[in-house]
């Protein structure tokens, strides 16, 4: 069965090519990389790509507002050069924080910013001069100057909310869901595919540990952060059926921060959400993702403990 993993912003550049190393001898599809705002993401990919042979390599994601679409084509150009044709492109919206208070511009019309974007890095990576006249964007007599490897790279959004969901079903290859419970997956995936089938991976905070509670507990405080500081996770978990715990959780961070946040997250909220627990634990919870009609689970790795021994547990457990 089809399993990927992603090596997240918490650990160092250093730790991500060890994990790199170890996966890269697994049946692995795809090592995927976040950016947030520390690693960058292309220099990661480029170094990931160097480390594997046979896994495809992802961003997830690159946003759409710190970065102009010519400059991503340019980028995934290079990478998948540089990995012989092995690169999905991930791309994504970020959040209104991000944008406007760590990269200075306006979080405002994501939908068709989002269009836009695809539209003009398929034409850019086709190596046809572009002339592009959009609501948005407008280009004037730009080529690539290389050679991509490949003319169509595949592009995969991240989607929240309903309109995304439905924009990404039209324009892209593949869709990356987010904190969306077991239930809402279902339901969504389903309805969707009937309408054109695409490639549904979701990224799953994942913690492994040979102590259950161990593994719970840093499940909980990675889920309870993303809720706290990510409004538009906040709002779609209210709306799906967390209304209380989003709540509590937000308040709670606003009076004393994030130190005890993660006692306020239910243990159904967490089983809805993310995998945690014991290795035979974690295979199970796996395989009630997968029958929501997820066909690349996306494997987020959260050290509990010592990094490289967690990150072997996991390997164990998922990989091998």
């Amino acid at each position: 069965m089809r399993i990927s993993c992603s090596l997240g912003s918490l650990l160092s550049i250093e730790e991500v090519v060890s994990c790199t190393r170890s996966i890269s001898n697994t049946d692995a599809e795809m090592i995927w990389i976040p950016e947030t705002w520390g690693m960058e993401n292309y220099a990661m990919l480029s170094t990931v790509a160097q480390k594997t042979i046979n896994q495809k390599i992802g961003s997830s994601i690159i946003n759409i507002y710190s970065r102009s679409p010519s400059t991503i084509a340019m980028g995934a150009a290079t990478i998948d050069t540089l990995s012989k044709g092995r690169l999905v492109l991930g791309l994504g919206t970020s959040s209104l924080p991000i944008v406007e208070t760590f990269h200075g511009y306006k979080f405002e019309k994501p939908l068709q910013r989002m269009k836009e974007y695809v539209e003009i890095i398929r034409l850019v990576l086709s190596r046809k001069q572009v002339n592009y006249n959009g609501k948005i964007f407008n280009l004037k007599n730009f080529s690539l100057l290389i050679k991509p490897y490949r003319n169509n790279i595949p592009v995969y959004l991240a989607a929240i909310n309903q309109k995304m969901v439905e924009l990404t079903w039209d324009i892209a290859d593949g869709v990356i869901f987010y904190l969306r419970p077991k239930s809402e997956l279902k339901e969504t995936i389903e309805k969707m595919q009937k309408k054109k089938s695409i490639d549904v991976t979701c990224q799953l905070i994942t913690c492994i540990s040979n102590d259950s509670e161990k593994a719970i507990q840093r499940a909980k405080k990675t889920l309870s952060f993303y809720i706290a500081v990510g409004k538009v996770y906040r709002e779609f978990l209210a709306n799906t059926g967390f209304e209380n715990e989003t709540k509590n959780i937000f308040e709670e961070y606003n009076n004393s921060g994030l130190r005890s946040i993660d006692e306020l997250v239910s243990d159904s909220m967490l089983k809805a959400l993310c995998i945690s627990g014991t290795p035979e634990e974690g295979k199970k919870q796996l395989q009630e993702f997968r029958d929501t009609g997820i066909e690349l689970p996306i494997i987020q790795f959260n050290p509990v403990g010592n990094t490289q021994e967690s990150f072997d547990l996991l390997k164990q457990t998922f990989f091998e």
